[in-house]
């Protein structure tokens, strides 16, 4: 049996030394290799993709259906190699890190999976775009014959990708309770995957216990407690802070921001602090600033 693979190119199994298939057991109960072609010719399938190590399934299933009355070229057949993990080693189904169920729960999204799907084994990069415009520029004949790697900080960095450019009203739903669109717009640049919203929520709108901090910090997060302005607040809250901390203090870069990052978010790094210092308010950052001076 010989056909031309959409990504394999010419392919042929000798039937001969394949042992004859069971195709019905002995209960009558219709095994995989014979219900699926009958299931394909009925409902007009035109196009089986699957893996490399389906290929000789492949050269039975097209005896099957040329003895089921089909044209030998009924079907058009993509056989894609069979991917990798980061370090080169099979991936395997039963990793369960890699399910569908898990990444859902995980976050990542479903239009960030699907993009990177569509381009995983080309060289083509992957692009966020509807689903439907994905299935139009998605090319078979640009996928290679080599295994390739599913690389998890590749699908990370398209999911962050994603949720940066992902309005309010998509995610509300998902978010933790009483999220608003400011807090979503503040934290959406510096996550990789939703599930980490439940993390910046904490630190905006729960209690948190901040790290202990050098001796020496003590003195600087009294003297911030001090300098911090009355509220209202907004974004040029924090610059006008800082500038009258640094003016006090002679404090500047990583000697400026850290210890007040710590103490504010229990955090060395994340969303700008601009954005972060009016939803977190003014009651809330000074218990913490206290806090951080007792530590």
């Amino acid at each position: 049996i010989q056909w031309r693979d959409l990504v394999m190119g010419a392919c042929q199994v000798k039937l001969p030394s394949v042992s004859d298939p069971v195709l019905v057991r002995t209960d009558g109960t219709v095994l995989y290799t014979l219900a699926s072609v009958v299931d394909d010719l009925e409902t007009d399938i035109t196009h089986i993709i699957r893996g490399e190590d389906h290929v000789t399934n492949t050269g039975v299933q097209i005896d099957i259906a040329e003895a089921l009355g089909a044209r030998p070229d009924h079907f058009r057949f993509a056989h894609l190699p069979l991917l990798l993990d980061e370090n080169g080693g099979k991936l395997s189904k039963r990793f369960d890190a890699m399910s569908l169920r898990t990444l859902r729960q995980d976050g990542v999204e479903a239009e960030a999976l699907v993009a990177y799907l569509a381009r995983l084994g080309s060289s083509d990069d992957p692009i966020l775009v509807p689903f439907a415009e994905q299935a139009k520029v998605y090319d078979l004949s640009h996928i290679s014959k080599s295994a390739a790697r599913f690389d998890t900080r590749q699908l990370l960095a398209l999911n962050h990708k994603l949720l940066a450019q992902t309005p309010f009203t998509t995610v509300a739903e998902r978010l933790p309770h009483g999220a608003t669109e400011a807090f979503w717009l503040a934290i959406r640049g510096n996550i990789e995957m939703l599930s980490e919203a439940k993390l910046w929520a904490s630190v905006v709108y729960g209690d948190i216990v901040p790290p202990p901090q050098e001796a020496e910090t003590s003195a600087f997060l009294k003297d911030a407690a001090a300098l911090m302005p009355e509220e209202p607040w907004d974004t040029a809250t924090w610059k006008l802070w800082t500038t009258a901390l640094k003016e006090k203090t002679g404090r500047s870069g990583k000697a400026l921001f850290l210890p007040l990052r710590l103490a504010l978010t229990g955090e060395e790094h994340g969303p700008e602090l601009r954005d972060l210092l009016p939803l977190i308010g003014r009651k809330r950052a000074l218990e913490r600033l206290l806090m951080g001076q007792e530590g």
